[in-house]
């Protein structure tokens, strides 16, 4: 059965069940079978299933070739959870399902599960010094651009916009916070373009993203590019890491520890058992809807995205968190390749027995997701592959905040406010109208008055700006001037121009007749 990829978005572990579903029913072949007597059209048998979707699952670009047949059990028991199929009695939710000729059937209801619907939002952006400028300068028609913007005094300009820009700090030097705001904002910015959905919002909450973690995982790091801890109370127990040495480094490891038929299993159940007994998976609670994401880059055609995406969605992990990780990938891949390794299994390869054992260490869901464990084996088969450039510090990350702040310490200048910039977040349609009334009215009123203070320029051409702006935008010159005495008054103290005095005629002498 073809099947398409499931693109970033939000609700894509839905939208995975639902694409999963539908290839099942679509597919699966339906026989008639005879059980106790009795024969039952239209049903398969719980091993046939397993085997087609088995198949199904190994060969979909959503999932990949380290399913194991176990997982599609565990797959099909839930698909009976959820009444995806029912035994041929109509039974199903508490029934159990095993890999025997039991019988099985789809239930004239859709499985489907509905996918919410997202109402459309609008963005804002709080509205930097350049914003504003770029405002004045292209708000209203080209002739009143031209007339007025082009020709208010520069001087009073910048200080009207100081004084308008509310909480914006004025003249001085970045800050740490400051900085900690340009890596989150610069971080989350590329993660957003590799990404391509809507909105990062849809599947992180930037508000919860911290951004010392990204500077400390960036910056701290020792010489094999592993993340450095200061508490070291929040590192691996020494008794782990001697353990995993041990197993990375197989057949060359201490030769003080003892050695023993089965020791490397022992060795290896110690180490399972430490991640298995965490509080959360290593990728954190936080950030599953992400990784789940992430998931949908991993194609042939997107592997370098899917890298870089995964590169700095690990950057947001606490460093703890990512240390761990570190060093667990190097030591599953380590072994997964070393064929001195001793078999760890009776039955399972080792590859896939390590896959199985950590995946769920590695990404799960707060509340059991119906597709967690193929979802996890999905992302932790290509960290395996990939994790020394995964993991690694992307320098061209560190070169855009260098470049970023450089550029605003360039515009720290005296008078000058310091440009502020926010990352988007979701409004409703009406805040979106609200706001964009408001705003746009407050820096018009702005001009207006930097209009009436401008004391470089003439009379007649401030009233002939003044008509301009009046013939523009009435309603705001009416609230600044909503009388006529009011707008008489701003110049009713200019001094008046006395004409000229004219010189006093004198009297043409007349001359007399008389002699």
């Amino acid at each position: 059965m073809s099947s398409h990829i499931v693109t970033p978005g939000p609700y894509r572990a839905t939208k995975l069940w639902n694409e999963v579903t539908k290839l099942f029913r679509a597919g699966m072949p339906l026989k008639k079978h005879r059980q106790h007597l009795r024969v039952y059209s239209s049903c398969f048998t719980a091993s046939a299933a397993v085997d087609w979707l088995h198949e199904l699952l190994k060969n979909n670009s959503n999932f990949g070739p380290e399913v194991t047949r176990q997982q599609t059990i565990q797959l099909l028991k839930k698909f009976l959870k959820n009444h995806v199929i029912e035994d041929v009695k109509g039974r199903w939710g508490m029934e159990d399902l095993e890999d025997n000729s039991q019988l099985y059937r789809f239930p004239s209801t859709s499985p489907l599960k509905p996918i919410p619907n997202r109402a459309p939002v609008l963005r804002k952006k709080s509205m930097s010094m350049m914003d504003r400028e770029s405002f004045f300068k292209f708000r209203g028609s080209k002739k009143f651009d031209k007339e007025i913007l082009e020709n208010v005094d520069p001087e009073s300009q910048e200080s009207q916009m100081e004084s308008s820009s509310g909480d914006t700090e004025r003249c001085r030097e970045l800050t740490e916070e400051d900085i900690q705001v340009i890596w989150k904002n610069v971080t989350l910015t590329h993660l957003q373009k590799l990404v391509g959905s809507g909105s990062l919002e849809d599947v992180l909450d930037p508000a919860q993203v911290n951004p010392q973690f990204i500077i400390d995982n960036m910056t701290k790091v020792n010489k094999h590019g592993v993340v450095s801890l200061e508490d070291k109370t929040e590192d691996l127990p020494h008794w782990v890491l001697s353990a995993m040495k041990c197993l990375a480094n197989w057949p060359k490891y201490d030769s003080n520890q003892s050695s023993y038929p089965g020791f490397e299993r022992d060795v290896f159940k110690t180490v399972s058992g430490y991640f298995s007994g965490l509080s959360q998976p290593l990728l954190t609670f936080q950030y599953y809807e992400l990784f789940v994401n992430i998931l949908g880059l991993l194609q042939p055609s997107l592997e370098r995205v899917a890298i870089e995406a995964l590169q700095l969605c690990t950057l947001l992990l606490p460093p703890a968190s990512r240390r761990k990780l570190q060093l667990l990938l190097r030591m599953i891949s380590r072994m997964s390749q070393n064929v001195d390794m001793p078999r760890l299994h009776d039955i399972i390869g080792t590859r896939t027995l390590l896959v199985q054992t950590f995946s769920r260490c590695v990404l799960s869901c707060e509340e059991v997701g119906d597709l967690d464990e193929l979802l996890a084996t999905r992302l932790l088969s290509f960290l395996m592959d990939h994790h020394q450039e995964v993991l690694q510090v992307p320098v061209y990350l560190r070169n855009a905040v260098e470049d970023h702040i450089n550029y605003l310490k360039s515009l720290v200048s005296p008078g000058v406010a310091m440009p502020t910039y926010s990352f988007c977040r979701q409004i409703s349609t009406q805040e979106f109208e609200e706001q964009k009334l408001s705003v746009s009215q407050a820096a018009l009123a702005d001009l207006l008055e930097n209009l009436i203070k401008d004391k470089t320029m003439s009379v007649k051409e401030k009233k002939k700006k003044l008509k301009l702006f009046q013939k523009e935008y009435p309603d705001i010159y009416l609230r600044r001037f909503p009388t006529t005495e009011s707008e008489a008054q701003l110049f009713a103290d200019k001094p008046k121009i006395k004409p000229p005095m004219l010189l006093s005629l004198k009297k043409p002498k007349t001359l007399s007749i008389r002699n």
